[in-house]
């Protein structure tokens, strides 16, 4: 429970301040009823929500995965949407998690959709399940719904968890090379340059030395601009992301970057046409669908070929046309979408889509990680050459003279 902090009236008129522990804001004035107070003001304690914010940062996809597989049990089984959460709450060992569950149940208690009260919480329920749960609530099939997002969201996690783990060498060659070429520079290389300094007054120095000594000069004397510099970019591009033009641009330059154009548009696709097919197959009309699935791409790009879809498909034509116009999908994939419309099974056909998407693309993904390592130790072995050769050039070059 979170405290209330209140401002009401007693019986005689006096004016009382106070806090009162309660599962939701209702509960608050229930509570305060009950106290014969009549209140004037109720709002969240500030330790509350320092803890709404500390719990919310702590429930993790597996939890969720969990949640959502337990309650599309429960309700399938027959018990309340009510009660599956009350036990549910209970049963939550993970005090985020408990919170949450908490708060979501109290909010339905009051008589909020769940959707709604899941809104409230955007650091724990994304907007795509959020949409979906939407959908099942209004179209009766809430315990399907969240057995495919708990599949959705699982798949999701088990994906990132592998990338993780595969990237976890590479980036320990990465950080230890780069600690390595910083002590060179930086404590290495100035202790040949008074050998450096006598051979350039002689001859002059190889350009791969030169520039060596002006790289080891720099990261001496001007690190500190390197590091603000790196800092100022990362915040301004944050910042800029954050704007609907940097997104647009940023998921633009996703959808055409070399190397993973493919694994990112597949991926967003088969989110897609899984999200609509499931939608569609539990009687959800087709323009609904389409609002609700076009998020699940996480492509303003993507989404924006789908809206104008969705315009056409409003006026009676069909959805494969306008998303094979619009250049963004595969031409395979609108054929598909094209015979599933006259077959009239499309949502079979979108979800067997997803299904082949999913395979293809985790079997590509698969492979760029495993290039990542060898060319991790390409690029070190290479920084490392270039630093041995800029040292070891001007001694071969007087050897050789002498």
């Amino acid at each position: 429970m979170a405290d209330y902090e209140y401002t009401a009236r007693d019986l005689a008129g006096k004016q009382v301040t106070g806090l009162i522990p309660a599962g939701s804001q209702q509960e608050a004035l229930v509570a305060l009823s009950t106290k014969q107070l009549f209140p004037i003001k109720v709002t969240l304690a500030e330790s509350g929500e320092v803890n709404r914010k500390s719990a919310t940062r702590g429930v993790s996809p597996k939890h969720l995965a969990l949640f959502y597989s337990q309650l599309a049990d429960l309700l399938k089984s027959g018990v309340p949407l009510l009660r599956s959460l009350e036990l549910l709450e209970r049963q939550a060992r993970l005090p985020a998690m408990k919170y949450v569950l908490q708060e979501v149940r109290g909010e339905v208690a009051d008589g909020t959709r769940m959707y709604e009260a899941m809104r409230h919480h955007p650091k724990v329920f994304r907007e795509l399940v959020i949409s979906m749960v939407r959908a099942g609530e209004e179209g009766g099939f809430l315990e399907d719904v969240l057995k495919r997002v708990a599949l959705f969201t699982e798949h999701q996690e088990k994906i990132k968890s592998e990338v993780i783990g595969a990237m976890i060498y590479p980036s320990f060659l990465l950080i230890f090379g780069s600690v390595v070429v910083m002590v060179l520079m930086v404590y290495f290389v100035p202790q040949f340059e008074p050998i450096f300094e006598r051979m350039r007054e002689r001859g002059g120095l190889p350009w791969a030395t030169s520039t060596l000594i002006a790289m080891s000069d720099f990261a001496q004397k001007y690190w500190w601009v390197a590091v603000g510099a790196i800092a100022g970019a990362v915040v301004g591009i944050q910042r800029y992301l954050v704007t609907e033009k940097g997104r647009w641009q940023f998921d633009r330059f996703r959808l055409q970057a070399y190397g993973v154009n493919r694994i990112v548009r597949s991926l967003a696709i088969a989110r897609f046409c899984r999200v609509l097919g499931t939608l569609l197959r539990n009687g959800v009309p087709i323009l609904p669908s389409l609002q609700i699935s076009k998020d699940a791409t996480a492509n303003l790009v993507l989404s924006k070929a789908i809206e104008d879809a969705a315009q056409n498909v409003s006026t009676g034509k069909s959805l494969a046309r306008p998303l094979g116009q619009s250049k963004e999908f595969p031409e395979e994939v609108v054929e598909m979408i094209s015979v599933g419309e006259e077959a009239n099974n499309l949502e079979e056909v979108l979800i067997n889509i997803a299904d082949n998407l999913e395979i293809r693309t985790n079997r590509e993904l698969a492979i760029v990680v495993r290039m990542l390592e060898p060319l991790m130790l390409l690029v070190m072995a290479a920084i490392v050459l270039f630093v041995v050769v800029g040292l070891m050039l001007p001694i071969l070059q007087s050897s050789s003279i002498v």
